[in-house]
């Protein structure tokens, strides 16, 4: 992966962010370590996670994954060289955006990651009981505290990122720098339109989840295949539609065209569209990291996006 890096606010990041979703969960510490080692030899530095993950795992309860993160984090002693992102408002114990439970949850996650500092800090969901007014200070008190460099938002509304933007302009406070939808070439409906056009508006950068569709635009599945992964049933779902099909068909002949693996492709499109910085993908084992790193490499032409467009569309 060329080492370009694309601005988060005052940070500086990899143009892939590497999902840790499966860290402690389909990857256990020792897989995690040497995905986590060979995705930064080969220029990344930018790692997601949560707080929630992966409390939906039977025997888990949440923060398994930054809990892996920080004893890899601990064992490299690369804290100052990487970037990392996690969020609150998930966790099971630890729901929604009340001033109370962010800063309780800000100071488990700073345990958990054996740090004493987060780089980006997600709202992971919005929280609609609340006016922006009534957390937002409570970041910006996590940020001047030097508990958190820059604050984001995942899965949230254009008209209340417009609202949060306003009123952290207005009071002065530390502004989302980023916004994490839902989006990929088989759902392209949560964030193009309106939030994305907020977004670039107010210059607030993209960092996509589900970029590879739960696997399903890796290409492996297929109306006959039997995959073996966790995420088999989901990636399937995406076989029974007609978008699904085209978008299999238009990355098949990409894919040939330049030699290049279907989840190379997906990416390299992900990270063509406008105020996308970074998609996020997260890798199980360490074979599967080469093909989301050359993402950055792959220049699509126009009448790849075309094709990949219009079987999307």
């Amino acid at each position: 992966m060329t080492a370009h890096r694309k601005p988060l606010g005052s940070l500086s990041v990899s143009p892939l962010s590497l999902g840790g979703n499966v860290f402690g969960w389909t990857a256990d510490e020792p897989q995690s370590f040497a995905v986590l080692d060979a995705y930064v030899a080969g220029g990344g530095n930018f790692i997601d996670t949560a707080d929630v993950y992966s409390a939906w795992a039977p025997g888990n309860k949440g923060g398994e994954s930054e809990t892996v993160l920080g004893n890899w984090l601990a064992s490299r002693g690369n804290r100052d060289q990487v970037v990392v992102a996690t969020k609150v408002g998930a966790h099971p114990d630890l729901k929604g955006l009340a001033p109370t439970t962010i800063k309780a949850a800000v100071d488990a996650s700073l345990t958990r990651l054996r740090t004493d500092y987060i780089d980006l800090y997600y709202t992971h969901y919005d929280d609609e009981s609340l006016a922006v007014s009534d957390f937002l200070p409570a970041l910006d008190e996590l940020v001047k505290a030097g508990k958190v460099r820059e604050i984001a938002a995942s899965n949230i509304s254009a008209p209340r990122l417009e609202a949060a933007l306003t009123f952290s302009a207005e009071e002065n406070l530390a502004r989302y720098v980023a916004v994490q939808p839902h989006y990929n070439l088989v759902s392209r409906d949560t964030y193009e339109g309106d939030l994305a056009d907020t977004a670039a508006r107010h210059g607030v950068a993209a960092v996509p989840y589900y970029a590879l569709a739960s696997g399903f635009l890796t290409g492996k599945y297929r109306p006959d295949s039997d995959v073996d992964s966790a995420r088999s049933q989901k990636a399937a779902e995406y076989l029974s539609t007609d978008r699904g099909r085209k978008v299999l068909a238009a990355l098949d002949t990409v894919a040939a065209t330049h030699q290049a693996e279907h989840a190379t492709v997906a990416l390299a499109w992900l990270a063509a569209q406008p105020t996308v910085a970074a998609p996020i993908a997260s890798a199980r084992t360490v074979d599967q990291l080469p093909a989301l790193m050359s993402a950055a490499d792959l220049h699509l032409t126009q009448d790849d996006l075309t094709l990949l467009d219009e079987a999307s569309a």
